[in-house]
């Protein structure tokens, strides 16, 4: 984050907010106070102090909010511009202008299935202002992530059972286009949230992230915190890990922060849910009978 960060948002940043083709992502809080990542493409500001954006979907970021309403976000177009900041959930709404405006959308007017049903709103506390993603510098952070990966390839043939990250989390946190961020709870009790699009797995419970991009950020983070680890590829599939940060260290030479995993989490419809640790399946005891007429 700077270290004067904005107060207000500028007729720029709202214009900039509007395309619905955009990352949005909201860091919230759940109830025992850990970070939780997700993605909300109708992230918007509603003016130059407030935010506003449509639920579509279930998932636990729309109940968290209502438990605790310090939230961090972070806007990124698709011009690999992006703002960084914190806000305050304050109240929703199922009616209105914004409600109409977000239904008349493209995406949710045309479509046969969903709408958006809710709209929440937030009380801006202060952002990053406009910043551009440095991508020489993301590259060469991917290729010392790698580097850093290939030199630890012991922990890659360590076996846990059963492993945190199967086959198909490990893919998509592989691959070098999924964007992936991270998020923690900083002092005041609000998320911050960081891009670490060079990260990758090793072995079976961790991820890996070189300090060369966003270095001062990563090393300002204390080691020993619960931190959320989101990736999220352009075919629209997305991952939510959590585990605790081991801080920044050398892997071969190369400064990179880990995270432990020990938590997965599916934030993808049609159901949101815990992978892992493995929820155990429940018979069904109930049933009940509808008849027509």
């Amino acid at each position: 984050m700077t270290d004067q960060p904005y107060t207000a948002f500028s007729t720029v940043d709202i214009e900039a907010f509007r395309p619905t083709m955009k990352v949005g992502l909201l860091a919230t809080v759940n109830e025992v106070g850990l970070p939780h990542l997700t993605l909300i493409a109708s992230l918007q500001a509603g003016d130059a102090t407030k935010m506003v954006w449509g639920q579509f979907t279930e998932g636990l970021s729309k109940h968290l909010v209502h438990q605790n309403p310090k939230t961090g976000f972070l806007i990124m177009t698709m011009d690999k511009e992006f703002w960084r900041g914190k806000a305050t959930f304050t109240h929703t709404t199922q009616q209105g202008p914004d409600y109409e405006r977000y239904n008349n959308e493209p995406m949710f007017r045309y479509n046969a299935y969903f709408g958006v049903h809710t709209v929440y709103y937030m009380d801006l506390l202060s952002h990053s202002g406009r910043q551009t993603l440095p991508m020489a510098h993301v590259i060469f952070a991917a290729v010392q992530t790698l580097a850093a990966k290939w030199v630890t390839q012991g922990w890659a043939r360590q076996r846990t059972s059963p492993p945190v990250l199967n086959v198909w989390t490990r893919q998509l946190m592989n691959k070098l286009d999924t964007l992936k961020f991270l998020a923690y709870i900083d002092t005041d009790g609000y998320p911050v949230i960081v891009p670490v699009i060079q990260a990758q797995t090793v072995g079976r419970e961790r991820v890996i992230f070189s300090a060369a991009v966003f270095g001062d950020d990563l090393k300002a983070i204390p080691a020993g915190i619960p931190m959320a680890v989101f990736g999220m590829a352009l075919t629209m599939e997305d991952v939510l890990l959590r585990g605790t940060f081991e801080g920044i260290r050398r892997f071969g030479g190369l400064p990179c922060g880990s995270v432990k995993i020990d938590w997965v989490y599916n934030s993808m419809p049609p159901k949101p849910q815990q992978i892992y640790p493995e929820v155990p399946l429940e018979p069904v005891t109930q049933f009940y009978h509808y008849e027509s007429g």
